[in-house]
């Protein structure tokens, strides 16, 4: 295969464009003697003639003009990829693979996704639906970019030579749902503390758990569990049917039903952490930079 001279190429370009060699040697910064010497070299290079004189100028031989055929494609091609290379550097191509807990999804990714595709069509955003744990098992496989999780408190600073970095994109307010006939219900201010001796409804581990005992425990108490469930249907069915009462998130999107009544607790604001997790210094990667801040842009509740 011929070794092409890109350069070489770009003059030869450059001479049929403008015509001669002395109007290639000046729109090309050279001298008159460089633009014959290298087009001469390319002739040798190809081994064929690419110039003969046409009295005191040059004219493209039929194989000089074969050449420049195929290579208006390959320069074409080059502007597109350093098109390409430059929407990618300033993060408005690629793919951005997002592994996100279920909830997160809609009242998060999903509206963070829509801005993006109006502001910058070229960035795509791939969504896995994974929790916590799974979530940073793919990060670290290098299945996903970027890791959503929960958590009662902020991250910490990484250790050195930690292989992620985790920081907050947001905090999620927390409310309190109760059987709608429930003697608090109606009451006009509700404090976390006044259900200090209700039977408590979350998740038996994870974060969710870690969540409920930790915003409980602020409030001066150490919530008594009385059944555990995970999803919020669930959690939602059991609360109506007087056996408990849950805190709810308000990115959770519920709808409680007649049975029961989501309270806001104005006076202690109990709320949970968004975490975003990536790869120690993917987030660097401007399309990652892009991705995180429309989440970050996302008004929740």
């Amino acid at each position: 295969m011929t070794d092409w001279d890109l350069k070489k190429l770009r003059i030869l370009r450059k001479l049929a464009e403008v015509g001669t060699v002395t109007a290639t040697a000046e729109a090309l910064y050279m001298t008159p003697s460089a633009v014959s010497q290298q087009l001469a070299g390319l002739s040798r290079q190809l081994g064929v003639t690419l110039l003969e004189a046409e009295g005191r100028r040059v004219r493209l031989t039929p194989a000089a003009e074969l050449l420049l055929r195929h290579t208006d494609a390959v320069f074409t091609g080059l502007e597109r990829a350093d098109a390409a290379l430059a929407g990618h550097l300033r993060g408005e191509t690629g793919t951005v693979r997002v592994g996100a807990f279920s909830t997160a999804i809609p009242a998060l990714v999903v509206p963070a996704v829509t801005a993006l595709r109006r502001d910058r069509p070229g960035l795509t955003v791939s969504v896995r639906e994974a929790e916590a744990a799974e979530a940073y098992e793919l990060l670290t496989r290098g299945a996903v970019d970027l890791a959503l999780s929960l958590a009662a408190h902020p991250p910490a600073e990484p250790e050195a030579g930690a292989a992620f970095r985790r920081f907050s994109l947001h905090t999620d307010p927390l409310d309190v749902a109760l059987p709608a006939d429930h003697p608090l219900a109606s009451v006009r201010e509700l404090r976390l503390a006044d259900l200090a001796h209700e039977p408590w409804i979350y998740g038996h581990s994870g974060p969710w758990s870690e969540i409920t005992t930790t915003v409980c425990e602020a409030a001066g108490f150490a919530p008594v569990q009385a059944h555990a469930a995970a999803d919020w249907r669930a959690i939602l069915a059991l609360v109506g049917a007087g056996m408990g009462v849950a805190l709810v998130p308000r990115m959770a999107v519920v709808e409680p039903g007649e049975a029961v009544a989501l309270r806001v607790l104005d006076a202690d604001r109990p709320h949970r952490h968004v975490v975003a997790g990536v790869r120690r210094g993917a987030e660097e990667w401007p399309a990652l930079d892009r991705t995180v801040d429309a989440l970050r842009a996302v008004r929740l509740g």
